[in-house]
């Protein structure tokens, strides 16, 4: 199997953990909306609840994302092991649910197990990954989020379809219980996977990193050049941050190399969710309401449009690594921009008391595309890019920031949402019109590319490239590069293990 596959084949694997993520966008639209929920919890303050619903997972994803920068210990694979377990006792509790109080509780915990999951798994793919495929292997997590997505959707659709206006709590029971599955097979084999070589590297456990970079680059051949090569650059960089004290959180933020890339890192994550697309996964059957949809019609219009999401996510696979992050980030921003301004416009003239069947379509596939753009621009890069920002020393922590970030404006829109809609209607839109507008003016001139770069440039790139970085092409001082290695691996190889013994002793014990 070439190294590429292999790569591709472990990164999908992990990628099941964003799965878990997708399905939940994708289900609780039509849990929300079906006949038996409504009648079980919602016959007081159905916004309100509904919103919070929605809202304490979002919490809980926030408090897991917080907690996972405190996972170092455990590794990569144990801390997906951990959110597996955690999420299968939240699920459980939620299809068991009888009161809300239960929906609640197992929403909350559920959320605590994917915000470790959504937290770690880009960058357990991003530290396994070449840094020619790293954009398509960390895209992975989007695009599992996107089949999430359509397993969700159409699964919810049929029960809602079986079961509406029956009072069989099935309707709901079913696709919740359904999320419960792939965590038991996630967290069930992820040790039969590679551990992360940085990881290895970074717990003086050396050996392991070298041989596992070999198996993932060069079929086993721990002489092979390129994965000499980026051995040492990956121990030169542990070494040198061993040689400092521990990094904590305040530290992300000392020095503008590192605040800069914190500022970026959170600004990415905010302007993914004030795209709108969490309000449009989450109630989309109250917002196609506005121009008179049906809830069972938009269920099915919410079910095609996770299909788009996952063609979306496709092209961006296709195309991360050639077209870079930069582009995909400016003009995805413009154009969901300008749907939300088409789609204010049409719920404006053509409201639920004056319905259009024109209009009904134009606004529906309008929403389509805006799923297709985002899937192929912000939702991948969201991820993508954090995870390759930081060294192996401030990674955990500094993508922590940006994932709580992520989470924390998505519970603000998913309660926020039910009552705008209900209060100001297309109004509503406005915010998300202006945010897109100013997220893409904010990537043009603030955002450097990071394609192609391997993860221990990102300290350089930060320190020495300009702040304003329109047509910038950055390159750093040293690269590993198969084409240009000059050095024997022979000579590498022999003198590998004797410089690592030397210089660790010479280091400052982490505290």
């Amino acid at each position: 199997m070439r190294s590429s596959a292999y790569q591709f084949l472990v990164g999908c694997f992990a990628a099941l953990g964003s799965f878990l993520f997708g399905y939940d966008l994708g289900v609780i639209a039509e849990v929300v909306a079906s006949d038996s929920f409504k009648k079980t919890f919602l016959q007081e303050n159905s916004n309100t609840r509904s919103g919070t619903v929605v809202a304490l997972f979002t919490g809980g994803c926030f408090c897991g994302a917080f907690l996972a920068s405190y996972t170092d210990r455990l590794g990569r694979r144990g801390t997906i092991l951990m959110a597996c377990c955690i999420f299968v006792i939240g699920g459980t509790i939620q299809t068991a649910g009888v009161v809300i109080a239960m929906l609640y509780v197992g929403r909350l915990i559920a959320g605590l197990g994917v915000g470790f999951l959504t937290m770690i798994i880009p960058i357990y793919q991003a530290e396994l990954a070449h840094r020619k495929i790293r954009g398509k292997i960390t895209s992975l997590q989007q695009l599992f989020n996107a089949i999430g997505q359509i397993f969700a959707t159409w699964i919810g659709y049929g029960c809602y379809m079986t079961w509406a206006g029956t009072g069989d709590s099935r309707e709901w029971r079913i696709p919740l219980a359904i999320q419960i599955i792939p965590s038991l097979f996630l967290g069930g084999l992820i040790f039969l996977f590679p551990e992360s070589p940085r990881w290895l590297a970074d717990h003086d456990r050396s050996e392991e990193a070298l041989l596992t970079l070999a198996r993932l680059h060069s079929h086993g051949d721990v002489n092979d050049p390129y994965v000499v090569a980026e051995y040492e650059l990956i121990h030169a960089q542990i070494a040198e941050e061993h040689s400092h004290k521990k990094i904590g959180y305040l530290d992300l933020f000392r020095g503008w190399p590192n605040l800069r890339r914190m500022i970026l890192v959170m600004a990415i994550q905010a302007s993914c969710q004030m795209t709108g697309v969490s309000a449009i996964q989450y109630f989309s059957p109250q917002i196609f309401a506005q121009i008179g949809i049906s809830t069972g019609l938009s269920l099915l219009f919410q079910a095609v449009n996770a299909i788009f999401a996952f063609l979306g996510t496709s092209v961006c696979i296709l195309t991360i690594d050639k077209v870079g992050r930069r582009p995909l980030q400016i003009y995805g921003c413009v154009f969901l921009g300008i749907t939300f301004i088409i789609n204010a416009a049409i719920i404006k003239v053509f409201p639920a008391t004056a319905p259009s069947t024109g209009a009904h379509w134009a606004f529906v596939v309008l929403t389509w595309l805006f799923n297709f753009v985002f899937f192929w621009t912000s939702g991948p890069l969201s991820w993508a890019i954090p995870a390759e920002l930081f060294g192996t020393a401030m990674r955990l922590k500094g993508v922590s920031w940006g994932a709580m970030t992520s989470f924390a404006f998505n519970t603000m829109i998913g309660q926020v949402t039910p009552i705008a809609v209900t209060a100001i209607g297309w109004k509503y839109y406005i915010v998300f019109i202006v945010c897109n507008l100013a997220n893409a003016a904010f990537f043009w001139a603030f955002q450097p590319e990071s394609k192609g770069l391997n993860l221990e440039d990102m300290d350089e790139l930060f320190r020495d490239h300009p702040t304003f970085v329109p047509g910038s092409q950055w390159r750093p001082s040293s690269h590993v590069d198969e084409d240009a290695m000059e050095i024997s691996k022979h000579e590498r190889v022999a003198g590998m293990f004797g410089k690592r013994q030397a210089e660790v002793s010479d280091h400052v014990e982490v505290a």
